[in-house]
Order: C-alpha cells, then structure tokens, then sequence
C-alpha cells in the first residue's frame, strides 16, 4: 500500500516536472498558413499571443498543409491551423487536440474563378479546359471542389487538364494572367484577396460557388499540457471586433467559438468516399 501511494506521488510529481519544463525548455510556435503574409505581418499576432500566453511565442508560416501537421506530429509546433481534411487525418494519426475555430469555419464555401471574358457559366462549362486546385491536401481547395465537380458530372481526373497551385494566391494568379481557365479558392481568402489589391476583380470573377461546409479548425499537439492548451483557446476566444481588428484581419476573423470533434463526420464521410482520407 505504501508503494502504491509512493509511487502515485512520484508519478504526480513527473507530470508536474515536464509541465514545467515544456514551458522552459523553448518559446511557443503556432503554425498558420497565412497566404502572402510576411513575418511583418505576422507581428500584432505574435506579440498578442506572447502577451496571452505570458512567453514567447513564434508564428510559423509553412508553405503547404501536409508540412503544418508533420510538425505537429513530431512537436516542431505546439498549435496549428488546420484545414478539415487535414485535421481529420491528424486526429486519426497523430492525436491532434481540437481547440477553437472561426465563426466563419462553419459555413465556409469553395469559390470557382475563372476570366472576366471567359465562356465558362458552370461547372459543366469547365469540361475540358485547364483547372487548378490549389493544395493537394485542402479541404476549401480540393477535396470539396473535387466532390462538387464529380456531382456536376466532371470526373477531374479525364474530364480537365488539372494542376495544382500549393496555394490560394497561386491558383488566383494562374486565372488571372490566362495561365489555366479556371480555378477553386477559399471565399475567405479570394475575398481578402480582392480587398487587399493582391487580385484584380475587373479580371476574374466568381462562376460558381460551393454549398456550405465546415473547415479551419485550432488544434494543440497531443503532448502539449492542458494548462497551454486552454491559455491558447483563451487567447482567441477573447478577440473582439473594434479591439483586436489587427490581429482579426491577420486571421481572416471576426470572432472564434470552441471547436467540436463531431462537426467534422460529413468531411469524414466526403474524404473516406473520395478515397482522401
């Protein structure tokens, strides 16, 4: 019985040690695919997230999904944005915590461009022409376009030319200079796009838009302590419009609610159907 109690003690007093030492050992990184962003950018959001979460903390910005969850594996990154197909996976394989979302990332949609003087009117229209995704492992940029096109009657595998960009801003370019004839982004991002200059609108517009879906979601490594965790969560659910309007339009936000688990079985079911999961 002794042993029992002392060793309940000592195991008690391990967890407490490598808390503490997670939180000693090296600064905080959050990983976020902010498309175009710079590390300038980037800076109201590190210094409100240092300032949250009471140490450093260092904004990440990795080029392409599949990276952002191989270092959540392997603890590179603490936190993470993750898109749904991602995120589905990495539950799966690596244990990932879900933590908050936009309000926006429960009714995200896909947008389809293509040229201003284009002939393009639908998806059906798209039927052998030149189209590019945008990251092969996107929730906004393949996976539910790829289902809206299958639905349509377009098999993008013998039906288009198919390319894909790694990114937004990549494919947004690709349709605007006439490099492919259409293309598929996040609306989120094509809206933020336009508004800031970086897309000419009297060059592209929108032909189609996707149904509704559930995406980005905030995500902790499954070793990171639930201290950390709940600090993290804390931090974004406490962004309000009219205070924190630099750091919301870093994230394309206007206001975070806790994430669910369960809100993802139809991207599950979407994913395991096309054979992405």
């Amino acid at each position: 019985m002794l042993l029992l109690v002392r060793n309940t003690v000592l195991a008690a007093i391990c967890v407490l040690a490598g808390a503490a030492l997670y939180g000693a050992d090296k600064p905080i990184t959050v990983g976020l695919i902010l498309d175009g962003s710079t590390q300038a950018d980037r800076e109201p959001l590190q210094a409100y997230l240092t300032k949250a979460m009471g140490r450093p903390v260092n904004v990440a910005a990795p080029d392409l999904l599949r990276e952002t969850a191989d270092r959540l594996a392997d603890g590179s990154y603490d936190f993470a944005c993750l898109g749904a197909l991602m995120y589905i996976r990495s539950r799966a394989r690596y244990g990932v915590i879900p933590l908050v979302q936009r309000t926006s990332d429960l009714h995200l949609h896909s947008v389809f461009i293509t040229g201003t003087g284009s002939s393009i009117r639908s998806l059906r229209d798209l039927k052998g022409k030149q189209f590019a995704f945008g990251d092969i492992d996107g929730t906004s940029t393949h996976l539910i376009p790829y289902r809206e096109l299958k639905q349509a009657g377009i098999n993008p595998e013998t039906d288009l030319q198919v390319r894909y960009s790694g990114s937004n801003p990549a494919t947004a370019a690709l349709v605007e200079t006439g490099v492919v004839d259409a293309g598929v982004l996040d609306e989120t991002i094509f809206n933020s796009l336009i508004s800031d200059g970086k897309l000419n609108s009297q060059k592209v517009r929108v032909f189609y838009t996707s149904r509704p879906f559930v995406s980005y979601v905030y995500v902790a490594g499954k070793d990171v302590p639930a201290a950390e965790r709940e600090r993290f969560a804390r931090a974004l659910l406490a962004l309000k419009e009219g205070k924190d309007d630099r750091v919301l339009k870093i994230l394309r936000a206007k206001q975070f609610v806790v994430a669910n688990d369960e809100e993802y079985a139809t991207i599950r079911q979407i994913a395991h159907q096309l054979n992405m999961f």
